[in-house]
């Protein structure tokens, strides 16, 4: 890589890093560390959340969908404005009132100390899995690009975020994903336009050559959830959004940054749906990307994997300084997503097991130490998983299977307390069942592929695990809370 758009990438990496430590200067407490006092505005809050939906998973695998197949995936991203509306209906006023930093205070209220240990547990696991997934999937493309070795990337990514996500705090992350967001944006919008402007005939040529081979379809129309139809992926997209908005704890602890209830709702609403556009572009840049190589084979080597087309364009493609604009586009995306999580992840250990059971009364001095080792403890436990990922087949399919066996189940639970009158025996039963089905939808395949029977495999589309887990804790909850009424 030429050393001018290393140069971009690396005083970026150095300024983004000190622009976070700097909030360490300010006079702190526990709840600036996790809520920022309640004062950040409203922009900066929605482009947090609009950071945290997007990593590099998305910077680099949703071209690669698009370049490969078709939008299919973007039907994920349409299913975003209906889960915004419930978050600002029911979520935002809910978390408000409660005035807990912990997503799950509302779940120990309804359900009992076991639902909130449960919740928080589940959430923590689910955090661990998704920051090493992230940072083992950023350090692929950062090996090409770089050709720095995977677990060096992995250990720099991972340090560089953890310094600032443990000083900074949750000033330091909003702040930090506002800029990452900024520069996110403005990296895949230049490179639209070199790929619009490079290709032989032009923006014409890329809507011609995606129009004959179907690159825009949404996907099937029919109504069949074991394949990646148009309705599955809506559905699976609106599960996963309710989740976010409503249980995952990143999310809930913005609501609690802004200033007044309307201000939460405003900035949920810009961080939700700017997503929707962003992600638009993503797609098209894979779909321009195919137009391109079409009309330029020999451009790209053959047998090239779709995921890694993108890569390859930044590297040889763009003109120096975009270059190194993308690279730090990419470093935005996963750093964004990690230094949430971590912040996320040590504010619930702080409220839900330090203070809760084992220093209740515990001073401003002691809670801030708790959240920066709480921080650093989560950062270094994430390289670790980061590393563990190193090697597997497919980091995407390991994530997902982790992520519906530890989240799966919560959602179900939280709508339990929601929308029933369900108490603590019907809450369980639900839970235990829901667990069951989501170990045996994300299991069984594997295990029929080791000699199970196939037949006892889930028929279902993997995605369809997060549904099904959540519709069982909730119906079978609901419905022994009405059968106990009647009796």
């Amino acid at each position: 890589m030429p050393i001018f758009d290393l140069a971009i990438f690396l005083v970026y990496m150095l300024a983004i890093v000190g622009f976070g430590i700097s909030f360490s200067f300010k006079k702190r407490s526990a709840s600036d560390f996790t809520t920022g006092g309640g004062r950040l505005p409203a922009w900066a809050i929605g482009m947090s959340i609009f950071a945290t939906f997007v990593s590099s998973i998305s910077f680099l695998a949703l071209p690669g969908n698009a370049y490969g197949g078709n939008w299919n995936g973007f039907v994920f991203s349409l299913s975003i404005p209906l889960a915004a509306w419930v978050a600002v209906r029911f979520f935002v006023p809910l978390y408000r009132k409660l005035q807990s930093e912990s997503a799950y205070f509302y779940l120990e209220q309804r359900f009992g100390a076991w639902a909130r240990i449960y919740a928080s547990l589940c959430y923590l696991l689910t955090q661990l899995a998704r920051m090493g997934a992230i940072m083992y999937l950023l350090a692929l493309p950062m090996n090409a690009l770089l050709g720095w070795s995977i677990p060096l990337i992995i250990v720099i990514t991972g340090i560089s975020v953890v310094v600032y996500s443990m000083f900074g705090g949750i000033e330091a992350v909003v702040w930090t994903d506002a800029v990452q967001g900024i520069i996110l944006i403005g990296g895949a919008l230049a490179c639209l336009g070199v790929i619009f402007f490079s290709i032989p005939g032009g923006p014409v040529e890329v809507f011609r050559i995606a129009q004959e081979s179907d690159k825009f379809s949404l996907g099937s129309f029919h109504l069949d959830f074991t394949t990646s139809t148009f309705w599955m992926v809506l559905i699976y997209g609106l599960f996963i959004n309710m989740q976010n908005f409503g249980i995952d704890q990143s999310y809930v602890q913005r609501y609690l940054t802004a200033r007044t209830e309307a201000e939460a709702k405003k900035s949920t609403w810009l961080g939700s749906l700017l997503y929707l556009p962003v992600s638009f572009v993503f797609f098209f840049i894979g779909t321009a990307l195919f137009a391109y190589y079409q009309a330029q084979p020999t451009l790209l080597p053959d047998g090239i994997a779709p995921d890694k087309v993108f890569p390859h364009f930044i590297v040889n493609q763009l003109p120096a300084g975009v270059t190194g604009l993308l690279i730090a586009s990419i470093f935005a995306a996963g750093m964004s997503t990690v230094s949430t999580s971590i912040n996320s992840s040590a504010t619930v250990i702080l409220s839900d097991h330090f203070k809760k059971y084992i220093h209740p009364n515990s001073s401003e001095k002691l809670s801030l130490r708790v959240l920066r080792l709480s921080s650093l403890g989560m950062g270094l436990a994430s390289i670790l998983v980061g590393l563990a990922f190193n090697g597997v087949t497919s980091a995407l399919d390991a994530w997902w299977a982790l992520s519906s066996i530890f989240s799966g189940g919560i959602l179900g639970l939280f709508l339990l307390g929601l929308l029933s009158k369900a108490q603590k025996p019907q809450a369980v039963l639900g839970v235990i069942l829901g667990v069951l089905v989501i170990a045996w939808m994300s299991l069984s395949v594997i295990l029929a592929k080791n000699g199970m029977d196939p037949s006892l495999a889930n028929p279902l589309h993997t995605n369809m695990t997060i549904v099904m887990g959540t519709a069982v804790v909730f119906l079978v909850g609901f419905g022994l809370a009405l059968i106990w009424k009647k009796d």
